[in-house]
């Protein structure tokens, strides 16, 4: 279970954050701006595109995928978006010191319709999946045009040059002095630097931005890094629990099991962001899902045990013996008008969703922007649930 003083002790924070997650989380809003910067002096404002691709396919994985379908959530033209994940994996030769990342035997597969009239973006953090590589290499056979976003020097970056791609930076996370293993883990299955996904999504942005792809408000991206920096400070250590919305949010999902309900196509990106980052840095389950089909979806769930049956109050519930059981919790992400306010009806299915927890005994919890800019809103849903993520795991002791 969470310990809540651990909340409110910055020291104690610092102390369990081995990989500086907290600090990277709050580099967010420079790293845009860094990233966008870099794409520029790569070339795209010269782009001339002769009309938009038909489709932009976005392929990697982890981060990168995510990125892709907040590219798809944010775009509103004729252009298809569509995500390429593995589909298979490859043993890889290594020596027999080294350990190679299960990754880079990842193996990707172009849609056989893909052709001259498409777009295939490559995007990764490491560069060394041969995966991509190959990848690359089916593109370019079939005519696609090609970007790359990869760290400079790394073998996809190489690549790049050999199938005439726009080489895309991918900006690195700041490196810190004395960083440590958070724990013993899987020699080849590391975990995924926190910030990556701006890393991917701002030159993304930026170059379907230049294609016509995404058309977005007028200085979106650059406004989107400021909120970042905003969100960075509203959720720092040193702010006390009850005024930081990250830290709150942390303590209510603590020994529950999260239905995250999202209104939406971009709340949805956000409550799979948020699932794949409790899982990853804090170690717990939670189901992400998109009124209104998720409520016949998680139905049995709600009537099921798991709900508000087992009462954690019990009194003659022996409580060692018993240990406190976890309950379920939805939280519903969604944008709402900046007019709104808490007695505004937010619509039918998010109104169905409340008084169909209610009945059931199940807590409700609410992760709202009031943002109207679509890339803004993402951006404060997505950093609210990793800084509430990265909390929970850190104020919750091991074992």
């Amino acid at each position: 279970m969470l310990d809540d003083s651990l909340l409110d002790d910055p020291a104690a924070l610092q102390r369990a954050d081995h990989e500086h997650a907290l600090l990277r989380l709050a580099g967010a809003g420079a790293r845009v701006r860094n990233a966008l910067r870099l794409a520029e002096a790569a070339g795209i404002a010269q782009l001339r595109p002769d009309g938009r691709p038909r489709t932009v396919l976005v392929a990697g994985h982890g981060a990168a995928l995510t990125a892709g379908q907040a590219l798809a959530a944010l775009t509103a033209t004729s252009s298809q978006i569509d995500t390429l994940a593995p589909h298979d994996v490859a043993p890889v030769q290594h020596g027999r010191l080294a350990t190679p990342a299960f990754t880079a035997g990842l193996v990707w597969q172009l849609p056989g319709w893909a052709g001259p009239l498409d777009l295939v973006v490559l995007a990764t953090a490491d560069g060394g999946e041969q995966g991509l590589v190959s990848l690359a290499q089916q593109a370019y056979a079939r005519g696609c045009a090609i970007a790359v976003i990869a760290p400079a020097g790394s073998l996809l970056a190489d690549a790049a040059l050999q199938v005439r791609a726009l080489p895309l930076p991918y900006v690195a996370a700041a490196p810190y002095e004395a960083e440590e293993e958070s724990g013993p883990a899987e020699a080849d299955l590391p975990a995924e630097e926190v910030g990556a996904l701006w890393a991917f999504l701002t030159p993304l942005l930026a170059l379907t931005e230049e294609l016509g792809v995404t058309q977005l408000p007028e200085g979106s991206l650059a406004g989107a890094a400021d909120l970042l920096d905003e969100l960075a400070v509203r959720c720092r250590p040193d702010a006390a629990a009850y005024t930081n919305p990250a830290k709150d949010l942390a303590a209510r999902l603590s020994g529950t099991v999260p239905l995250l309900w999202a209104d939406g196509p971009l709340s949805a990106v956000a409550a799979e962001r948020f699932a794949a980052m409790l899982a990853e840095r804090a170690g717990r389950p939670a189901l992400p899902g998109v009124l209104p089909q998720v409520l016949t979806a998680h139905r049995g769930m709600l009537v099921a045990k798991l709900g508000a049956a087992a009462d954690p109050d019990d009194f003659f519930r022996d409580r060692v013996e018993e240990p406190d059981p976890l309950l379920l919790q939805v939280v519903l992400l969604r944008r709402a008008a900046a007019e709104e306010d808490e007695y505004t009806d937010p619509g039918y299915a998010i109104s169905r969703a409340r008084r169909l927890a209610d009945a059931h005994g199940i807590r409700t919890s609410d992760l709202t922007t009031p943002e109207a800019d679509p890339l803004r809103a993402l951006a404060e849903l997505i950093a609210l649930g990793d800084f509430a993520a990265v909390y929970l795991a850190l104020a919750t002791p091991a074992g």
